[in-house]
C-alpha cells in the first residue's frame, strides 16, 4: 500500500529484509551524481532520518552515482557517500543501501538466505553495459553466492512507453532491437533490465517489477524527463537486526 512517503515490497519467504521504495513526498531534493550543494545534503539526510525512524534501520549508506560500472561492498564502518559508484552491496545487519533514482531504475537484490543484499541503480547507459549483469556476477563472486538463489526487484521508473529514444541507431545498437518500438521510438527498459537479470542466472519467479512509471505519475514521482528538476526518490534495502542476533 502506497503512503504518503513510501512503497513497501516484502520479498516472498523473506521478513527480515527491509525494502522500500520512496515518493516525491519524501523531499529528496539533490542532485543525482554526488552532493552538489548543503541544501541538498540536508534534504537528504532529514528524509532519510525520517525513514530511519519509521522503519528501523540503524544507519544507511550511499553513493555518488555517476552512470558508472563500479560497485561498492559496504562494512559497518564505511562511509562511502562521496565515492563515485552505482551500486552497492552489504553483508552486515541494520545499513539501510540507498539508491537515488528519478526514471532511472532502481534495483533490490537479496539472497535467499536473507543475509546477503545489493542495490543497483540502473540507468539507459547501464543497460546498454548490462550493469545488471555485471554487478550481480560481481555480487555472487564477492560473497560466493549462486545467481539462481538470488531475488531482485525493481522499483518505480520509466515505463516502456516513456522511453523515448530518438537516435537509437547512434545510442543504443543492433543487439537491442527487439526492445525498440520503432513506431513509438521507445525502448522497454523493464524488460532489457529482466532479461539482463535473468541471463546470469536469477529464476524467472524470483524477479519482480513495481509497473509504476516516474514520468506519468507526477503525484508520487519526480522525474527528470518531464520536468528536469532536482527531486530524487530513493530505493532503500537493508537486513533487519532481528535476523542477526
Amino acid at each position: 500500500m502506497i503512503n504518503c512517503r513510501s512503497i513497501p515490497f516484502t520479498f516472498p519467504g523473506l521478513p527480515g529484509i527491509g525494502c522500500l521504495f520512496t515518493t516525491r513526498q519524501a523531499s529528496f531534493h539533490l542532485p543525482a551524481n554526488g552532493y552538489a550543494s548543503s541544501q541538498g545534503e540536508t534534504s537528504f539526510s532529514r528524509g532519510m532520518r525520517r525513514l530511519q525512524k519509521e522503519s528501523g534501520f540503524k544507519a544507511w549508506r550511499t553513493v555518488c552515482q555517476v552512470h558508472g560500472r563500479t560497485m561498492v561492498f559496504c562494512t559497518a564502518e564505511d562511509n562511502c557517500e562521496q565515492t563515485e559508484a552505482d551500486a552497492l552491496a552489504t553483508a552486515e545487519s541494520g545499513q539501510a543501501l540507498a539508491i537515488r533514482t528519478a526514471d532511472c531504475q532502481p534495483i533490490l537484490v537479496a539472497h535467499v538466505s536473507g543475509r546477503f543484499i545489493a542495490a543497483l541503480h540502473v540507468g539507459w547507459r547501464g543497460n546498454r553495459a548490462n550493469t545488471p549483469g555485471l554487478w550481480i556476477e560481481r555480487f555472487c563472486r564477492s560473497f560466493g553466492l549462486d545467481p539462481a538463489d538470488l531475488l531482485a526487484v525493481r522499483g518505480p521508473s520509466l515505463s516502456p512507453h516513456k522511453s523515448e529514444f530518438i537516435h537509437f541507431d547512434q545510442e543504443w545498437g543492433e543487439e537491442f532491437l527487439p526492445y525498440f518500438d520503432p513506431f513509438q521510438r521507445t525502448v522497454n527498459l523493464w524488460q532489457l533490465t529482466r532479461d539482463q537479470l535473468l541471463k546470469t542466472g536469477l529464476r524467472r519467479k524470483n524477479v519482480f517489477g513495481l509497473d509504476l512509471c516516474t514520468y506519468s505519475q507526477p503525484e508520487l514521482f519526480y522525474s527528470h524527463r518531464r520536468a528536469r528538476d532536482q527531486g530524487r526518490q530513493a530505493g532503500l534495502i537493508w537486513i533487519k537486526d532481528t535476523l542477526k542476533s
